[in-house]
This record gives structure tokens, C-alpha cells and sequence, in this order.
């Protein structure tokens, strides 16, 4: 759904995340102040060093390439979605999505208005993300949307008042060879997915990565939302590819609101069946 980027980034993991454990430093002995207390009142444990390269994500991936098979649904977290509540059903039928099996040409999809996609929509574009892994913080940066997110792996827990956020608030740890990362204190106004399905401010968001080989990074996700869905919805699993050399490439795509009305006439309507305006 992107336009033609006009800039390219390409920064290597190494020197960024130097440049990150400088240039934040003073914000991360702020954080540590933060309360102890995750969501059920227990701290995480420290993470793995990153040095081990067995417990190292660092690098760009991409999800969707071709040529690697079963590599999960691409827009949502799988094919079948868990029953409803009627909170959250009420809120799918006003829904009006431009891809699945409700696609319309009238969307409303909030990304149209350049609102974030959020946590995990924005885990199943297939764009390039990068991932930089330093001692205190796991980040992911996002071609699409220019948006990124951190991940506390220090020890502590969730803060006990949460500000509601489009990305929420992570922290990770390591079990075995899965990084576990668990998000809180998401807001309401993203859809959980690309076809119109809702979560509410009481999501749980549960992902579970692993390499297994160095090329490659699954994603196996859970959203434990009751009010929105009567049991967890556990996703398929999701397989990126890591990129290489010349492929290693961050492109430039922000959501300019003029530039995504001329897309949507000029590249969405007419894919739907609706005549180009003019």
C-alpha cells in the first residue's frame, strides 16, 4: 500500500545501537525508577546478554517474501478469528475495511487518516522492520509508518497506571531459545487487524520469536482480550526473512495524509472495482 519512498536509510545494527545506548542513557537511569510491579505484580527476569548468539534478533527482516512457504496470513492473525463479545461485535460491523472478507471501497480504516496501525497490526506489514538489540532494551524500528517501539528487558514490570498508547508498554525476557514479549496499555482506536477486527484498552499481548536458523525469525502472538473475544486469539506462525547486504534497506514511508487520499484514488479504489476519479 506504499507510495514511491523518496529516501533510503541503511544504518548497520552495530553502529545504531551504539548510538542508541549513547544518546539515551540518561533517559534509561530515568526509567529505571519505574514501578517494579508487572501485570501481576511480578518483575522479569533479566534477559539473556546479547553478546550469546544464540539470543541475538539483531538485523532487518521482512515479512511476506517470496518463495518462503507457509509463512502465515498476511493482514491478520489468522484465518479464523475467536466469537465475539457483543461489545466488540458491535464495533466490527461498523467497521468498514478495505481488504478481507468484508472489503469495501468506502473504508474507514483508521490508518487511512495516518493513525498507527499499532501492536500487532503493525507486526504483519510487509515492509522491513529492524530490530537493535542492546543490554536494557530491545528496539524495532518500522519502515512502515516510521514508527518504533522499545522493549524493556531490564527486569522490571509494567508500570501499575498505564497511560493508554498505540504501541502500549513491552518488557521481554528469554525462555530458552523464544524471546517473550509481553504488551500492556494498548489504547482502543487501532484495529487488531487489516479486516476490521477491534480490541479494547484491556488487550494482552503475548509474542513469542525465535531464529530458528540465521536467516530466518518466527513470530507466534496471543491477544487476551475479554472483552472483545470469548478466549484468546492465538495467531499462525509468522516467518521473516532476515535481510542481507544490498537487501538490508530501510526505505522512507511516512503517512502524509494528501499523499494517502491520491493513493487510495488512484491505486485502492479502482482495485476494488470503482472508477478512478478524476
Amino acid at each position: 500500500m506504499n507510495k514511491c519512498p523518496k529516501a533510503r536509510l541503511l544504518i548497520p545494527a552495530a553502529a545504531l545501537a551504539a548510538i542508541l545506548s549513547f544518546s539515551i542513557a540518561g533517559f534509561a537511569q530515568a526509567g529505571v525508577s519505574k514501578s517494579k510491579a508487572s501485570k501481576n505484580g511480578d518483575a522479569v527476569p533479566a534477559s539473556a546478554p546479547a553478546s550469546d548468539p544464540t539470543h541475538n534478533l539483531s538485523g532487518i527482516y521482512e515479512f511476506f517474501v517470496r518463495g518462503i512457504p507457509d509463512q502465515g496470513l498476511y493482514g491478520s492473525p489468522s484465518a479464523k478469528p475467536p466469537d465475539m463479545t457483543p461489545w466488540a461485535q458491535a464495533r466490527y460491523d461498523k467497521a468498514m475495511p478495505g481488504y478481507g472478507p468484508k472489503a469495501t471501497v468506502d473504508s474507514n480504516d483508521p490508518i487511512l487518516h495516518c493513525n498507527p496501525s499499532g501492536i500487532p497490526r503493525i507486526l504483519v506489514w510487509p515492509q522491513p522492520f529492524e530490530i537493535v538489540q542492546t543490554p536494557d532494551r530491545v528496539f524495532m524500528f518500522f519502515e512502515h509508518e516510521r514508527v518504533w517501539r522499545q522493549i524493556w528487558i531490564d527486569g522490571r514490570g509494567h508500570p501499575k497506571d498505564l497511560e493508554p498508547t498505540w504501541m502500549g508498554d513491552s518488557i521481554g525476557k528469554w525462555e530458552g531459545d523464544y524471546f517473550i514479549v509481553d504488551t500492556v496499555g494498548l489504547n482502543d482506536k487501532s484495529w487488531l487487524d487489516s479486516f476490521g477486527h477491534p480490541h479494547s484498552e484491556e488487550a494482552h499481548v503475548i509474542e513469542r520469536y525465535r531464529r530458528p536458523n540465521p536467516n530466518l525469525l518466527t513470530l507466534e502472538y496471543t491477544v487476551d482480550d475479554p472483552k472483545a473475544y470469548k478466549w484468546p486469539w492465538r495467531s499462525d506462525v509468522k516467518i521473516y526473512t532476515l535481510l542481507r547486504n544490498d537487501k538490508a534497506v530501510m526505505e522512507e514511508l511516512f503517512c502524509i495524509p494528501e499523499e494517502e487520499d491520491a493513493f487510495t484514488k488512484k491505486i485502492r479504489e479502482p482495485a476494488a472495482g470503482k472508477p478512478p476519479t478524476q
